[in-house]
């Protein structure tokens, strides 16, 4: 949960109030942008997990549900991308086995109002939805301005309706010209094309419908979103104190940089209502308005094999990069899919037998239930750590180290009780129809 919000406020430290609610979420810089790391693991390899998970399929958003539909078109992409996420609100106990979801493309997004259907992140949400019929995936992390409280709103309502609107733009996608091989597939009735969808071109249309949107009058959340292509590059829009990291062959690549305006205060979109307005132009305060523009947008090649770890700042805030390194690494040495050798890590040849669902069950047996993927495993691997680390009082995680840094003289030990929502990608280049299940034998 983001904190501060519509005003910036003074810094003093009268106006940072005491106790978890109040405290700041801003993931100090110092702990989240990395160079690249160190590897994590030894050079065996056999660096134990902290526990094998079982997820089960959940539809998530405020805004969509999923229903079957016809899968995407069946030309080979030479990269796809395996898809899990894992969360839990910051006053709820954590069960990976139910609070975890699992990406099918081959469901359709539809509108849904009901708040029941949301999972339990708290004020924290978040989507997975493919781009059109590309064979490109879009997915991102709102974290709902818990500072709208105080005005008699729910941040949840904004969070969970931008993601919502964003699956529901990236599912109805269709490119400016059809995807190869498809050219003569394009029938009369076929939807207008829509102009080129980027990262920030994404977010801004999410933005643009829950402003329009007369059930959600006020709120405010920071975003990390992401485009990853089927030709293996990753785009992302990052607005506010989410973020993510690119994890390769046991090594930080690449990590965002949150956004801040001060200390406790990052960016953040906002639906400021009229009377708000009014008072803010009477008595003084500043306007904190971000837009979809401010967001920082970063490009990056992809490799077979790369994890990418999109979340709230209930994990930046908790973990350090070279914390969730080490759970990727773990989960992936467990299972085979990176290898330490003389001559540096190796990466599995074919992933589909850790990361497809159905390959997976059939592998864990009928009564193996709820199925277990690799993606899912190392979501709820770092929820579970996060989850761990925000109630530790003993170790200082990034949160307190940044609060020593601004307020010498606070008392604030341990880590930030918060909402987590963690979404994982893995990355698979070309894939292998005859395959065989690997992920029991291994874990």
């Amino acid at each position: 949960m983001t904190t501060r919000g519509i005003s910036l406020g003074s810094l003093s430290k009268t106006n940072y109030p005491a106790g978890d609610e109040g405290r700041a979420s801003w993931q100090p810089e110092a702990g989240r942008h990395r160079e690249k790391a160190d590897n994590a693991c030894d050079g065996s390899g056999n660096e134990e997990s902290p526990g094998t998970f079982l997820p089960v399929i959940f539809s998530t958003p405020r805004r969509w549900t999923s229903s079957a539909a016809s899968p995407p078109p069946a030309a080979q992409m030479p990269f796809t991308y395996s898809v899990a996420a894992s969360y839990i609100g910051k006053d709820r106990p954590y069960d990976p086995a139910t609070h975890v979801f699992h990406f099918n493309p081959h469901h359709r997004i539809q509108p849904n109002n009901n708040k029941r259907l949301r999972p339990e992140s708290g004020q924290d949400a978040f989507f997975v939805s493919r781009v059109g019929d590309t064979g490109g995936v879009a997915l991102g992390v709102a974290d709902g301005v818990g500072g709208w409280m105080d005005s008699g709103v729910d941040p949840a309502d904004f969070s969970h309706g931008l993601c919502g609107n964003m699956a529901s733009v990236a599912y109805a996608h269709r490119p400016s010209a059809p995807p190869a091989g498809r050219q003569d597939q394009q029938l009369p009735s076929t939807p207008a094309a829509s102009p080129p969808l980027t990262a920030r071109r994404l977010l801004q249309l999410g933005y643009d419908a829950v402003c329009s949107d007369r059930s959600i009058p006020a709120g405010g959340s920071t975003a990390v979103v992401a485009l990853l292509q089927p030709e293996g590059t990753l785009e992302v829009a990052n607005l506010g104190d989410s973020g993510f990291v690119q994890l390769r062959a046991n090594a930080v690549h690449a990590a965002s940089t949150p956004q801040i305006h001060a200390f406790n205060t990052p960016f953040q979109l906002s639906v400021i209502p009229p009377g708000i307005m009014a008072r803010m132009a009477m008595f003084g305060g500043a306007q904190l308005s971000d837009m979809p523009r401010d967001a920082e947008v970063t490009r990056h090649g992809l490799r077979h094999g790369d994890v990418l770890v999109f979340a709230s700042d209930g994990v930046w805030d908790n973990l350090f990069n070279q914390d969730i390194l080490r759970v990727v690494c773990s989960s992936m040495a467990a299972v085979g899919a990176w290898e330490a050798t003389d001559s540096g890590t190796k990466v599995a040849a074919d992933l589909t037998p850790f990361t497809r669902p159905d390959m997976v069950a059939a592998d864990q047996g009928a009564k193996a239930k709820p199925v277990v993927t690799l993606q899912s495993l190392i979501a709820t691997e770092i929820t579970a750590a996060a989850k761990a680390a925000s109630v530790n009082r003993k170790l200082d995680g990034p949160f307190a180290k940044e609060v020593k840094k601004y307020f010498p003289r606070d008392n604030w030990r341990g880590g930030k009780v918060d909402d987590i929502c963690v979404v994982v990608a893995i990355v698979s280049e070309g894939s292998a129809a005859t395959s065989e299940p690997k992920l029991k034998s291994r874990l």
